[in-house]
């Protein structure tokens, strides 16, 4: 596997890194990239990665349900990711599959493909070059073990969290290709079945929740923000 990623001047004592775990339609990638605007920090989706390896399997044809195509596959995993929250993008290759990550498909096939452990190390090894080489003030990584497995030292860790039913519609809000029905049932499909590889619905000792069932969007970045403040006495918001 191999990564890129966009950076700009490096800090002193590297990034300061923003933990934020959560279950699918949680807001985190919306939050969390909101978030890192706001700070002025770089923003990484490790579930574009998995994704990401999904999409790269099922473009060779390759059984997610098989561990041992899933790591033969994952050799030659050319992938890069931008780490700007204003202008972000994923690739494989050459191939910009931004969109295409986010296909029905590869959200089927990416349980079989994160639950490989061999393939959670490595990626994981990855997500923690691509912070300590990104250059930048803070990097708000989000994902399913952030705080537990890829950052657990992260002098901010959130689990961001919501009650099911307003997961779903958030999603299916999202998602207006499928009917709010299908939108649902898949979500509960993949947290049972990340479910099986980490636990993303508890939060770990010194993890904060901050559970967004009755906050909007703003109010629940401004909660995350709050953290923020509250665990680094970071005041330079814009």
């Amino acid at each position: 596997m191999t990564d890129t990623s966009q950076s700009t001047a490096a800090t002193a004592d590297g990034p300061v890194v923003v933990a934020i775990d959560g279950p699918a339609g949680s807001g985190k990638s919306s939050v969390s990239k909101q978030a890192a605007r706001r700070l002025s920090f770089g923003y990484l989706d490790t579930g574009a990665a998995y994704r990401a390896l999904a999409w790269h399997a099922l473009s060779h044809g390759v059984d997610t349900s098989d561990a041992v195509s899933v790591l033969e596959v994952a050799g030659d995993f050319d992938f890069a990711i931008s780490l700007d929250p204003d202008d972000y993008w994923v690739r494989v290759g050459a191939t910009d599959v931004t969109d295409a990550i986010r296909e029905p498909r590869v959200s089927d096939a990416v349980s079989g493909v994160a639950r490989v452990p061999a393939v959670r190390e490595a990626v994981n090894a990855m997500f923690r070059a691509l912070v300590a080489t990104s250059g930048l003030d803070g990097v708000i990584v989000e994902g399913r073990d952030i705080t537990t497995v890829v950052t657990p030292d992260a002098p901010v860790r959130i689990l961001l969290t919501a009650a099911p039913e307003v997961r779903a519609a958030r999603r299916s809000a999202e998602i207006t290709t499928q009917d709010a029905t299908a939108v649902a049932d898949a979500l509960h499909r993949r947290d049972a079945a990340d479910a099986k590889v980490v636990d993303f619905l508890t939060a770990a000792p010194g993890v904060t929740v901050v559970d967004s069932t009755a906050l909007n969007f703003e109010q629940t970045v401004d909660a995350v923000l709050d953290v923020v403040r509250a665990e680094t006495g970071a005041h330079h918001e814009r």
